[in-house]
């Protein structure tokens, strides 16, 4: 006679759902990164211009709408639209009706392969058999990911000499600069939106040159000066990515001001 091992009832289904959760986990996790990158690209501010007129500022899929039905009223009309974070010009295919636009712009964006960008053969996740492989004892893994770093000698003799390990010091280092460095690095970032923006929008209205120089010697006296005979639109908004959201209210009251 056998001894039997008493099995509660409901560990077979907790087994089951165990290795389920482990099967699906990983494209999960890929659905719910594709979804937050959608919902982030469609609400991703930015400001459309017809000629020398702001035609609306709002999120993407709001403002790629409005810019459609603006230039089916209006072929003839050139429209710009801008990132406000970058101020670089975000190129949108308008073509189809509005579920077809919609659709191509919550598409991932492609990834080329670059100097500090990891090759198409080379992934920054987990592999399929580590996906799969359960979970040791010890320090769970920190998603770090390899790259070339390339230090004069005396560097790795400075970072030899750290406790921890040179990738471990290298972390610290980067963290406490993206801390004491925060500020420089938002009125530096704010200066290449603006300047973007207004070499796109401005580069032949009088007072260029001299804009830009206050501009990135963070003078906003002499730029207020400089663009006072631009368009009232693309005044107000360079000011507003130079300087802050509190300026883009005075565009707001512009009488050419409309929302398509």
């Amino acid at each position: 006679m056998q001894a039997c091992l008493a099995v509660p009832k409901d560990m077979g289904i907790n087994i089951i759902r165990v290795l389920l959760t482990q099967y699906f986990y990983q494209g999960i996790k890929n659905h719910q990164r594709d979804t937050l990158h959608m919902s982030d690209t469609l609400s991703k501010p930015c400001t459309a211009f017809g000629g020398q007129q702001r035609l609306l500022s709002g999120p993407l899929i709001e403002v790629a709408l409005a810019v459609k039905a603006a230039n089916e009223r209006d072929p003839s009309i050139t429209t710009l639209v801008f990132d406000d974070t970058t101020g670089r010009v975000i190129d949108l295919d308008l073509r189809g009706a509005k579920a077809d636009v919609i659709q191509r712009l919550s598409r991932p964006p492609q990834t080329f392969a670059g100097r500090y960008r990891p090759r198409s053969s080379e992934t920054s996740g987990p592999t399929k058999d580590e996906a799969s492989e359960p979970r040791g004892r010890g320090r769970p893994k920190l998603g770090v990911v390899p790259r070339e770093v390339t230090l004069l000698p005396r560097h790795w003799e400075w970072l030899a000499e750290q406790p921890g390990g040179a990738s471990a010091v290298l972390r610290r280092l980067v963290d406490e600069a993206r801390r004491n460095g925060g500020t420089r690095q938002q009125r530096r970032a704010a200066q290449e939106a603006a300047y973007r923006f207004m070499q796109a929008m401005a580069g032949d209205l009088p007072g260029y040159e001299e804009a830009m120089r206050a501009l990135f010697a963070d003078d906003r006296p002499g730029l207020e000066q400089w663009i006072t005979a631009w368009p009232h639109d693309i005044r107000s908004h360079a000011l507003h990515l130079a300087f802050g959201p509190q300026d883009h209210s005075e565009a707001e009251a512009s009488p050419h001001n409309q929302e398509c």
